[in-house]
């Protein structure tokens, strides 16, 4: 079992990653110079493909077992009407997400996913973050710890994303705090606030930023601060799955404001991430900027669940398959020399 003593304990094992394997990226690289098309016609396809190998340490890569992991949690900071819904819905959205009836149950099917839906203490919000920290330092290591764990070593790539009222919230709070602008640039509607609810929205992320200045220069101080379990427990899988060389695609904003801070404390720490899509959410694409992500898709999505990563795997198991089952020019028979023009007969003239 998993157990961080201390955020100082924490912060050690994010500066302490292995890298990736390029001599696995190059083989697939050489193989896609052999297959039946011209050179880079297939574009960022090639790209993904490369990517898996890089960090699962193979060539070619799999996606045999894949997971999605959603986890679950509530916000005490739901109480300054922050949201449009109330904080109930979490654990009736898990329930749902059990039964098989949500959006995230049939994309996972679709994709060919494992779905583990993880709540975290829903009956124990945290702390209202206007008040005090969302977090005393034991809970958020108690719930990075939950994330690593769940994350199997036996995974070809993991999938994450979360359900939590109010989460939107937490996730805007902690971009402000790492990377400036307050809760005018960082909050966006969630979950479908109006007008005088995004307005409270931008004003409680500001009074959570002076509230908790003493923690903002920390990224993980300040993601016990501001965040939530769901959060945390999102950052203590990327880190698992970095160390497992387990690839990894994002969800939406809330997803990526929570591995956020590992980036913080080191610029490369998400290298084994893909952006599996750029939410609606206001925010997120300036979040991906800063974080150097491209996203996979934009199809206006903000649901959350990890909804935008399942969409974005399906694009994943087309590049592998194109990969894996093209026949090369040699097997073929096709000729891999485009024409020489030059030698072409001049017209005369």
């Amino acid at each position: 079992m998993t157990n961080f003593t201390s955020l100082a304990d924490l912060r050690a094992l994010c500066l302490d990653l292995p890298g990736g394997h390029p001599a696995a990226s190059t083989a697939v690289a050489q193989r896609e110079d052999t297959l039946t098309k011209p050179p880079r016609s297939l574009g960022r396809l090639e790209d993904l493909v490369a990517f898996l190998a890089h960090w699962q340490g193979r060539a070619p890569p799999r996606l045999d077992r894949v997971d999605i992991l959603v986890f679950a949690g509530n916000h005490g900071v739901t109480a300054q009407g922050v949201s449009a819904y109330p904080a109930e819905v979490t654990a009736q959205m898990v329930a749902n997400f059990a039964a098989g009836g949500a959006a995230i149950n049939q994309l996972a099917r679709a994709a060919g996913a494992e779905l583990r839906v993880i709540p975290l203490a829903l009956d124990a919000p945290t702390a209202d973050f206007t008040v005090g920290p969302a977090l005393a330092e034991r809970e958020f290591l108690d719930a990075v710890a939950t994330g690593y764990e769940a994350a199997s070593p036996q995974a070809d790539l993991l999938c994450l994303g979360e359900m939590g009222i109010g989460n939107t919230t937490a996730a805007a709070a902690i971009a402000a705090a790492l990377f400036g602008g307050g809760g005018a640039r960082w909050a966006g509607r969630g979950t479908g606030v109006d007008d005088d609810g995004l307005e409270r929205k931008r004003m409680v992320i500001d009074r959570a930023l002076a509230r908790h200045a003493a923690s903002l220069a920390d990224p993980l101080a300040l993601a016990a601060a501001l965040g939530g379990r769901e959060l945390a427990a999102i950052l203590g899988a990327a880190l698992a799955a970095r160390r497992h060389n387990i690839p990894v695609l994002l969800d939406g904003f809330v997803c990526t404001a929570a591995v956020a801070p590992l980036w913080k404390l080191r610029s490369d720490t998400l290298a084994h991430t893909l952006a599996g899509h750029v939410s609606a959410e206001a925010g997120h694409r300036m979040l991906l900027d800063e974080l150097g992500l491209k996203p996979l898709v934009d199809l206006n999505m903000r649901l959350g669940e990890g909804s935008g990563a399942a969409v974005a795997l399906l694009i994943l198991r087309a590049a592998l398959a194109c990969h894996t089952g093209m026949a090369t020019f040699a097997e073929a028979g096709v000729s891999d020399k485009p024409a020489d023009e030059s030698a072409a007969p001049k017209a005369a003239g």
